[in-house]
């Protein structure tokens, strides 16, 4: 497992001849560590381009009708998995399976018996409505007029009913809170009634045609929606029997039918002679050994894989320990690393937490914020009782799996919050704990403090350069390699002179000898990083160098709103219990008030503590550290294959024997 760093990859190429085709794809699928990619230009000057064949036609018919049954078919225990010797005894068990017509046959009369039932409510739901209509409903309908039931609000009916043509005829139910009511027009102007309507947001309903008074109609209605009831109940009863016998084995026929289909899929991106085919694609250096033993094996070693020398940019796949995997989701999102550079995981799940618990620093709201990520990760139990408004609210922000990986990614930061909190003696802004605690603000000061924040910059901004001196002198970039070196140099002559000049108190004492060295080297630094800078870049250079010096100096301080965010949340909470316990102590009226003005604070310093430390400590991640050595946009490494669930893979008999999933199938992207 490597640190710091996606996998090794390497490019290689795999000949073998037509007649273990198959066999190797299948290798290929099931391993799943290879990414295929296009055959390069030199092999396809020997070699020509596959093309779609009638096979893959059928197929593709065949995984149509497959997936349509287990569409119609209402789910049933998969049963053990299945394995497919090859191709022809794959067709021959779809052959055998001989519920098609049935099965269409019962999903059309139950959709038509749905259709017809939903009829069938509406029209007795519209007659329940309307009770004060009393007469055979096929008065309503004739050549020359039609009938409207329709329900609108009292002012939308007064609205409506000034603008109903002449020979309009009404009549209007018991009124409420709605009015209901029944017009009756000529057939002529029926659309502009209807448009009318439309406009002051009445609906409307066109009359049944129905022989006989509603409640004539009423009960028929009502019997065959029993009728169509209980022959639904024999369909999906027969449904549930084909699918207890068939379902499982749909499901393995399915499943090996998209498999096969994406082998085919393969060709488009091989070449072939009259004999032989050749595939290319990326693999982790690692599992090469066990790919090429895989493929000797089953092709009794009629197979070569052979290594591609090549300067492309490798996809990238990176492997971390369990608890650091789940701060790739913040990775991810900012961009993926390039397999060539660093994989700056690990330094977001230390540095994260960290930041995020110093600058909420209450563990009353660290507390709030560890129950609420307990709930998201245990997914969301009891959220029908959450206000609609607020589940809509967190869905704008975030999908539900996303909210997960940023809750599984804030617990380490609540623990330290609430040990921060503990130190502090901060519950929501009250000091409850009646032993001694440490109050920072009074123990060092607001300038001691800060001082400490612009160092931590300095160390996040050196240890930047460092990285990024690195990358550069391993991709053989000597000139940009010692612009980072300039850069480090700068960060600690500015931190050390800058800091230890303009506070006579600040953490290493502003000695001359200690002037003189900082002065010293700090223009080490700047004549490191001017040099590098011009060298690199060319005479563009200089000027990036002087920006590079802003840009050094701006990014140490940015490490201050570290001190910044926890103050103002701790001074907030502290003007809201003054003013709240100050107005309790008044009785009455104020006790209300007070409470509400603490419970207030506190669920806005709750959002904030949540948003602010988050926010924040990611952006002094991603763009004061990453921006030294991280460029990102990286391809995702994605192999061929897939993972079996309902059938066997062929040539592992391991596997097969076990019916477990592929070696490979969860190195692929992890969401």
């Amino acid at each position: 497992m490597p640190f710091l760093r996606p996998l090794q990859m390497a490019k290689v190429g795999v000949v073998g001849l037509k007649d273990d085709r198959d066999r190797i794809l299948t290798i290929l699928h099931d391993l799943n560590v290879l990414q295929i990619e296009p055959l390069s230009h030199e092999a396809l000057e020997h070699l020509g381009s596959e093309h779609g064949s009638e096979l893959q036609r059928s197929l593709g018919d065949l995984i149509v009708r497959f997936r349509g049954l287990k569409a119609a078919l209402p789910p049933s225990p998969a049963g053990a998995p299945r394995g497919f010797g090859d191709l022809d005894e794959l067709f021959e068990a779809a052959r055998k399976v001989p519920i098609d017509e049935e099965v269409g046959t019962l999903k059309r009369e139950e959709d038509r018996l749905l259709t017809q039932r939903k009829a069938l409510g509406d029209e007795i739901a519209l007659l329940d409505a309307h009770p004060y209509y009393r007469d055979p409903l096929e008065l309503l309908t004739g050549k020359s007029v039609v009938s409207f039931f329709g329900e609108a609000t009292a002012d939308r009916f007064a609205l409506l009913t000034a603008e109903l043509p002449a020979d309009a005829h009404l009549l209007v139910g018991p009124t409420g809170e709605s009015v209901p009511f029944l017009i009756t027009v000529p057939t002529a102007v029926a659309d502009s009634v209807a448009r009318i309507a439309q406009q002051h947001r009445a609906a409307l309903t066109v009359a049944p045609r129905r022989t006989g008074s509603p409640q004539e109609v009423r009960p028929t209605l009502v019997a065959e929606r029993e009728r169509a009831d209980s022959r639904l109940a024999e369909i999906r009863g027969r449904l549930g029997e084909i699918s207890r016998a068939w379902y499982a084995t749909v499901l393995s026929i399915d499943e090996a039918l998209s498999i096969e289909n994406r082998k085919l899929e393969v060709y488009a991106r091989m070449g072939a002679g009259t004999r032989t085919f050749a595939v290319e694609g990326w693999i982790p250096t690692r599992e090469r050994p066990q790919l090429e033993s895989a493929l000797s094996q089953a092709t009794g070693s009629r197979v070569h894989l052979y290594d591609i020398p090549t300067k492309e940019l490798p996809p990238t796949l990176m492997e971390n320990p369990r608890g650091v995997r789940r701060y790739e989701f913040f990775i991810r999102f900012y961009s993926l690393p390039q397999a060539t550079e660093w994989d700056p995981t690990w330094v977001f799940a230390v540095v994260f937490p960290i930041f995020f618990g110093f600058m909420l620093g209450d563990w009353g709201y660290a507390l709030v914020i560890l129950g609420f990520c307990l709930w998201m990760i245990y997914g969301f139990p009891g959220r029908r009782h959450v206000p609609r408004f607020l589940k809509d609210f967190l869905k704008r922000i975030m999908a539900p799996p996303s909210m997960q990986s940023l809750a599984y990614a804030l617990l380490p930061g609540c623990l330290i919050a609430i040990g921060t909190g503990i130190a502090f003696n901060e519950f929501f802004g009250f000091h409850v704990l009646p032993t001694p605690y440490l109050d920072p603000l009074t123990t060092y000061g607001v300038t001691t403090l800060l001082l400490l924040t612009g160092y931590i910059g300095v160390a996040m901004v050196c240890f930047g350069f460092f990285l990024g001196a690195l990358k550069e002198f391993f991709q053989s970039h000597p000139a940009a390699g010692l612009s980072k070196v300039g850069g480090i140099s700068l960060a600690l002559g500015v931190a050390i002179y800058g800091l230890g000049v303009l506070h006579a108190h600040a953490i290493v004492p502003p000695m001359t000898a200690t002037i003189l060295g900082s002065v010293a080297l700090l223009v080490v630094g700047f004549l490191l990083f001017l040099g590098g800078a011009a060298v690199a870049h060319g005479r563009e250079g200089i000027q990036e160098a002087g920006l590079g010096v802003i840009e050094v100096v701006s990014h140490i301080l940015s490490y201050t709103r570290l001190l910044g965010i926890l103050l103002a949340s701790a001074v907030l909470a502290l003007v809201a219990k003054d003013v709240g316990t100050s107005l309790i102590g008044r009785g009455g009226g104020g006790l209300v008030a007070g409470a509400l003005i603490i419970f207030v604070v506190a669920v806005f310093n709750i959002v904030l503590g949540v948003f602010e430390p988050g926010i924040q400590g990611a952006r002094l991640i991603f763009v004061e550290n990453f921006s030294k050595y991280y460029s990102g946009n990286g391809r995702a490494f994605r192999p061929f294959g897939s993972r079996r669930t309902h059938t066997l893979p062929l040539h592992r008999p391991d596997l097969a024997a076990a019916g477990a999933a592929p070696v490979g199938a969860s190195q692929g992207p992890r969401a």
